[in-house]
């Protein structure tokens, strides 16, 4: 199965230059073939090559199929992103085939890494969505600062896994699988003792995410998991 991302599939019938080239270049398809689509918001298609020349490759839409969520609700994570922005793009990738709704970069008092470009990240998110057999793509947002990402209204649970000592539920064990979900994960120091409180006070609730000692990507990772494990119909 050939799957293609063409997010303005309704508005423009053809293929944006970087699958069009993929499909015809490198896949070597032509002029009659079929092919699947998904527009990032739902859907699939199938279509017929119509137009296969040397920059478009123009398709006719045969039938289009609503794919429906196997999750409940909006699952959003917050991280701080790595000094290593590999490991960054690996849990982006990860997250994507496992199932989310959106990812957001924290700049946070002991991030590593300070400025974040979105781009590759959205290319490697697109190529999972691909590959994962998925119809929706997760949004994927700009690094905001910690300050002002946690004084935003966020209509559901909002969690913020630490690593303080200090009475924290496991996330499995408070998750509810009837609202959206918000966690928030740290840089490898850590979030610092006030930013912990500013969460707080704004309506965030600390959890546990395991006795283990997890790398920043590796913890993102394991929330996003169980926010889909448990959300799941």
């Amino acid at each position: 199965m050939y799957l293609f991302y063409t997010p303005d599939i309704d508005i423009h019938p053809e293929l944006p230059e970087e699958e069009a080239a993929h499909c015809l270049r490198v896949l070597r398809l032509s002029q009659g073939d079929k092919i699947t689509l998904t527009d990032g918001k739902g859907y699939f298609y199938e279509a017929q090559i119509s137009v296969a020349s040397a920059k478009r490759c123009s398709v006719s839409i045969l039938n289009k199929t609503f794919q429906p969520l196997y999750w409940r609700g909006h699952l959003h994570l917050a991280m701080a992103p790595t000094k290593n922005m590999d490991r960054t793009e690996w849990f982006a990738e990860k997250a994507t085939e496992i199932g989310i709704d959106e990812i957001s970069f924290l700049n946070c008092r002991f991030s590593e890494r300070k400025v974040l470009k979105v781009e590759r990240i959205e290319k490697i998110v697109v190529s999972a969505v691909k590959q994962s057999l998925k119809a929706r793509k997760p949004q994927i947002n700009e690094m905001t600062s910690f300050d002002k990402f946690v004084r935003q209204d966020f209509p559901g649970d909002k969690f913020i896994a630490h690593c303080y000592a200090g009475e924290k539920p496991l996330l499995k064990d408070v998750l509810s699988n009837e609202k959206d979900t918000l966690v928030l994960v740290g840089p490898e120091g850590d979030f610092s003792p006030e930013e912990v409180e500013l969460a707080l006070s704004c309506g965030f609730r600390p959890v546990s995410l395991g006795m283990s000692r997890l790398r920043t990507e590796t913890a993102a990772l394991v929330a996003a998991h169980l926010m889909n494990l448990y959300h799941q119909n």
